[in-house]
């Protein structure tokens, strides 16, 4: 309902707008000229080509963060790994002083919450 109402109100800005710029102008690109076209014309596509831009500019650095945060994601998965890793050699480790502790012992410690 509130995406109605507010092309409402650009379509109403944009008949207004229309409606006291008609008038019609020359436009110089470079070498090509073009004339006799109404100003709201020149109003309306200088908008949408603005709005085409920012899109644009807004769509690269999307990508880029994207690009980023994918490279994060790959350096916590790696990192993640690592620790586990580490946790599993530390608890092997744990398992090693127990049987030095309990030489007499002919049975190796054994864990059930083991990795």
């Amino acid at each position: 309902m509130l995406s109605l109402i507010l092309l409402l109100i650009v379509g109403s800005a944009l008949v207004y707008i229309s409606k006291f710029n008609f008038t019609p102008v020359s436009l110089n690109l470079g070498m090509y000229v073009f004339s006799n076209i109404p100003l709201f014309y020149i109003i309306i596509g200088s908008l949408l080509i603005g709005l085409v831009l920012s899109y644009l500019i807004h769509l690269i650095g999307a990508v880029s963060t994207s690009f980023t945060l994918r490279g994060k994601n790959k350096e916590i998965k790696k990192e993640k790994e690592e620790v586990l890793e580490l946790t599993k050699r530390i608890h092997q480790l744990e398992l090693e002083i127990e049987k030095q502790k309990n030489p007499d012992s002919n049975i190796a410690p054994t864990d059930q919450n083991a990795l």
